[in-house]
């Protein structure tokens, strides 16, 4: 059983949390969409503080013996999923990163075929006006 000390503090660092997440998306520090499931981690977090007795009925529920083990199952799944967020997020911008290069590159041999062509018209004006 959690004591009313320890829900008053878990509280207010759920709330200081809360307003460090928040800071860090207004100032565009944190995108909102990676926000959201640190937002889902506290709203939970947040319920199970208020009512201490959610976590025995949901460990009970889900067949789990210790609340504690609980825990550990929420924060090892919820490990898992901002891994998969953070691999898919990798994925993209890995695929955006080889699409620009190659944009880049056949940018940079157009603007050397440019070059190169008006560098040669250049000359050619030149000797046909002497």
């Amino acid at each position: 059983m959690i004591t009313r000390r320890l829900q008053i503090i878990l509280g207010i660092l759920i709330i200081l949390a809360f307003v460090l997440i928040l800071n860090m998306v207004r100032k565009r520090a944190l995108e909102l969409k990676y926000a959201l499931s640190w937002f889902a981690l506290l709203i939970g977090v947040g319920i199970m503080v208020c009512s201490p007795n959610t976590m025995d009925v949901l460990a009970k529920a889900m067949g789990i013996y210790s609340p504690v083990n609980m825990i550990f199952f929420m924060g090892f799944v919820f490990a898992i999923v901002i891994i998969f967020i953070l691999t898919v997020t990798l994925s993209r911008l890995s695929v955006r990163v080889r699409k620009m290069a190659q944009i880049i590159a056949m940018l940079n041999y157009s603007g050397e075929e440019q070059t190169k062509s008006s560098a040669k018209g250049f000359v050619d004006q030149k000797e046909s006006n002497k």
